[in-house]
């Protein structure tokens, strides 16, 4: 199956837009898509509306989809893709892209997300006129009786809790930031400006867009229909991953890893230095330079496949190798005099001018790094990328 975008259901889209657009993203649900669309047809029964389905799925989904649509009475638009870019984010992304309601409402295909509640937040947000409805576990009357098992609770409860305190004055009036499940008016959104990766989307919503008006209604995670549980140690680094982006920005939060790494890189520089040193016997000079090396190789597999393993690249494996290990070469030539003339010309202490050369030099690196090691290829058009 190739990407594509297609109607497939039974009814005839109206002539005007609809006024609900139900976009859920699917990874591997095929035996919840009978009673999802049994439900969601009492939901929508004389409502003019649609349901995008994005699929990233391998177990045959979206022919599901395709094959149950056909006795749905609303249009059923599909759009499988076979990259996909930016993970469930990205996927909601898409279908925001393909809507054509003034409401949209975001949920996931599991029934964990009750779609009765669906209606609620569409009259949710016309009665106070709010711009983001949330459906919320934790206001009064919602409840987490879905999530399995105490880890997942807890989980749960701690990411409210950090993204809560990070972002305190955009979640002000969002009790459950870690919602999958709301509705907000499409005049609200331009996809273009969304850049998520992993499965947080409303925080990467409320955190870009900023709504003026924010309604929640409570409501009950409920069990999971069939099928298990996609979430994993992965989903949780992606998600530390796009809070730090969310808060510092992208370029800041990349310097602050490359920081990381290159501390990282001192334990692997002194244990090779002391081995050639004390263990064979090394003169100290040819021995630092084999633990610079040493050091080098360290800080540039951690920087390519944990900072930008993700990013669009235009140079190749060696590519990247050499000018990071040209780069990171040259930084002895000039360090060295610089820090003497630090010292015998400003007369700096030597622990202060060292410092002030090695900040200097982490900068520079950082930015012909991030420049020049790592030239992100052009984007197809259209495409959502995913953050490094």
């Amino acid at each position: 199956m190739t990407d594509r975008a297609q109607l497939v259901a039974g009814a005839e889209p109206a002539d005007h837009p609809p006024y609900v657009s139900v976009v859920i993203p699917t990874f591997n649900e095929r035996d919840n898509v009978d009673e999802l669309l049994r439900r969601l047809a009492e939901v929508l029964a004389g409502t003019p509306a649609e349901v995008v389905f994005v699929d990233d799925s391998t177990d045959g989904t979206a022919e599901v989809v395709e094959a149950a649509a056909r006795r749905f009475p609303v249009p059923v638009l599909v759009h499988h893709r076979e990259q996909p870019l930016a993970g469930l984010g990205g996927a909601v992304v898409e279908g925001i892209r393909l809507a054509q309601g003034a409401w949209v409402v975001v949920m996931d295909a599991d029934l964990q997300h009750p779609p009765p509640v669906l209606a609620e937040l569409v009259a949710a947000g016309e009665r106070d006129r709010a711009s983001l409805v949330v459906a919320s576990r934790y206001a009064d009357g919602g409840g987490r009786t879905g999530l399995a098992n105490g880890y997942r609770r807890a989980v749960s409860a701690a990411s409210t809790l950090l993204t809560r305190l990070l972002f305190w004055r955009d979640l002000a009036r969002v009790s459950d930031p870690m919602s999958g499940f709301f509705a907000f008016r499409a005049a609200l959104v331009d996809p273009d400006q969304l850049r998520p990766f992993g499965y947080k989307i409303l925080l990467e919503l409320v955190v870009r867009t900023r709504p003026d008006r924010i309604t929640e209604v409570p409501y009950t995670f409920a069990d999971r229909f069939a099928g298990e549980s996609k979430s994993s140690v992965r989903d949780g680094l992606r998600f530390l991953r796009h809070v730090t982006v969310l808060r510092v920005g992208r370029t800041r939060a990349r310097m602050l890893g490359y920081g990381v790494i290159g501390l990282s890189g001192v334990l692997p520089n002194l244990v090779t230095l002391w081995l050639l040193t004390t263990g064979l016997g090394v003169h100290y000079l040819p021995a630092a330079i084999v633990a610079t090396q040493v050091a080098i190789a360290w800080n540039f597999t951690l920087t390519d496949l944990l900072l930008f393993r993700r990013a669009p690249r235009r140079h190749a494996l060696p590519g990247r190798l050499g000018r990071f290990v040209t780069l990171n070469n040259a930084d002895l030539l000039v360090r060295i005099p610089l820090l003497a003339a630090l010292i015998d010309l400003l007369h700096l202490n030597v622990l202060v001018a060292n410092l002030a050369t090695l900040v200097a030099a982490f900068l520079v690196r950082f930015v012909v790094i991030d420049r020049v090691v790592y030239v992100p290829a052009p984007e197809p058009s259209g495409t959502v990328a995913e953050a490094p």
